[in-house]
């Protein structure tokens, strides 16, 4: 069996004491459904438990079996991975883990812009955490040790756990779709900086809460790190075209992508105009908003004659 195949499978036995079990959700933003990962046999620790899916919480109890479940970890708190926290955590006694609740982590940027520029897509504004992980901080089972890596950008709380030479990484990186960063969840000036710090990790294998495994991580960050920075050229090529609104600057610069995904491609270009307005790129007319009307800030020097 090739790795393709067992990975198309509902459930991945991906080694020995670690599996994956994919939730029922497939969507344009989900690929074929969540990823819930499973590590170590009697003592096992919940990555991600998922949406709140009947189906999906009675297979992840039947891979559980007669296991102990001693802590669930969530990446981040969208619905689709957090939802099902609190039914594991009723059906085993486990605590939930995270960094925070919905609002946690974010920037000073992002907390001054959140009133007026929408967003919130999918957030679980119910979530907390029964104990909050820091940045580096290690949980440990009988087998297996996960340490927690504060990796903001596509939400704020959002956290990837390193095993070994392994790393969850949520929705931060995945291989078949680049993260969506809507503000003010998302940040794309702290999603750059996370995608720089772990291109320091030396990790093998990156394991995400949708589609297939990662296996060269290293070429995986510089994909996404070229591709962000390309559609940051894109997007002041589109405002020197005139100023505009965000709708229309969307239109200008996904001029290819299908009307049911222009919705969140204009999130994730509002976050551009916001880094590019906190450069000093890019200005508004106003509060940054679906009114506002943006234009590019013209290059200026300074000398002697």
């Amino acid at each position: 069996m090739t790795l393709l195949d067992a990975q198309d499978r509902e459930v991945w036995e991906i080694a020995p004491g670690l599996r994956r079990v994919r939730a029922p959700n497939p969507s344009p933003m989900t690929e074929k459904g969540t990823n819930t990962y499973l590590i170590g046999d009697a003592d096992i620790a919940v990555i991600d438990p998922g949406p709140a899916l009947p189906a999906h919480l009675d297979r992840l109890m039947a891979e559980i079996g007669t296991g102990t479940v001693s802590a669930i970890l969530v990446t981040h708190s969208h619905r689709d991975h957090s939802a099902l926290a609190s039914a594991i955590a009723q059906h085993t006694g486990a605590p939930i883990l995270g960094f925070g609740d919905s609002q946690s982590g974010r920037s000073p940027v992002m907390s001054r812009l959140a009133d007026g520029i929408g967003g919130g897509e999918g957030v679980d504004r119910a979530f907390r955490p029964d104990r909050r992980l820091s940045d580096g901080e290690t949980v440990s089972g009988n087998g297996w040790n996960l340490t927690a890596l504060w990796t903001p950008g596509h939400m704020g709380n959002h956290l990837c756990f390193a095993h070994g030479d392994i790393l969850f990484t949520g929705d931060l990186v995945m291989g078949w779709s680049t993260s969506i960063v809507s503000p003010p969840d998302g940040d794309l000036a702290a999603f750059m900086d996370t995608c720089r710090k772990l291109a320091g990790r030396d990790d093998r294998l990156y394991l995400p809460g949708h589609g297939p495994a990662v296996t060269d991580p290293a070429a995986r960050l510089a994909e996404l790190i070229a591709h962000r920075e390309a559609r940051t050229v894109q997007v002041l090529r589109a405002l020197s075209e005139g100023p505009a609104r965000v709708t229309t600057l969307t239109r200008r610069v996904y001029h290819d992508v299908p009307d049911h995904i222009l919705p969140a491609a204009e999130r994730t270009l509002l976050a551009h105009l916001i880094a590019l307005i906190e450069a000093g790129c890019v200005r508004a007319d106003r509060p940054v908003g679906p009114a506002a009307i943006f234009e590019a800030v013209a290059a200026t020097t300074t000398g002697q004659d």
